[in-house]
């Protein structure tokens, strides 16, 4: 029983320290960009002099599979276009992609490079395993991504 746990402890330990090295999977689906966006909130402002738009209180964002709510989301339109640049979510961000989800203080979400940077106190769970960051860059064309920072993780290795 003892050489058990010492031989899930170094597992746990080996993928530990490879996780700060490499990528992790986010999602099993990956998104497409040029999906349409559902945006709920409470409020909006629409600025046509600098192409923002400002969406307030309980946002919720759908595209695809993928889920983002925050407090505040800054929607960039492309210049002399209709097309949304990027989006910028602030106060309590949650990401959901599939069985994943991440949390962070901030995420940009850039529709062309189909990436998603989330950063302050990032964490991502995923079942029963938990990763925390400084931040983390998703690729969603791939569902992979990439913690930087300080990075722990919490492994649940089966046992009691």
């Amino acid at each position: 029983m003892f050489l058990r746990f010492i031989i899930a402890a170094f597992l746990s330990v080996s993928f530990c320290v490879s996780a700060t090295a490499q990528q992790v999977a986010f999602g099993k689906i990956a998104n497409n960009p040029d999906a349409a966006l559902e945006i709920t909130a409470d409020q909006l402002s629409v600025n046509q002099e600098n192409g923002t738009a400002v969406f307030d209180g309980n946002v919720v964002i759908g595209q695809g599979v993928m889920r983002l709510a925050a407090g505040r989301v800054l929607v960039v339109y492309a210049e002399g276009d209709q097309k949304i640049e990027r989006l910028e979510a602030t106060g309590g961000v949650t990401l959901v992609n599939g069985e994943d989800a991440a949390e962070a203080e901030r995420a940009d979400y850039s529709i062309a490079n189909n990436e998603v940077v989330m950063s302050g106190n990032v964490l991502v769970t995923q079942g029963p395993n938990a990763l925390t960051s400084e931040s983390m860059t998703l690729d969603l064309a791939t569902g992979t991504a990439r913690m930087n920072g300080r990075v722990k993780t919490i492994l649940n290795t089966g046992q009691d």
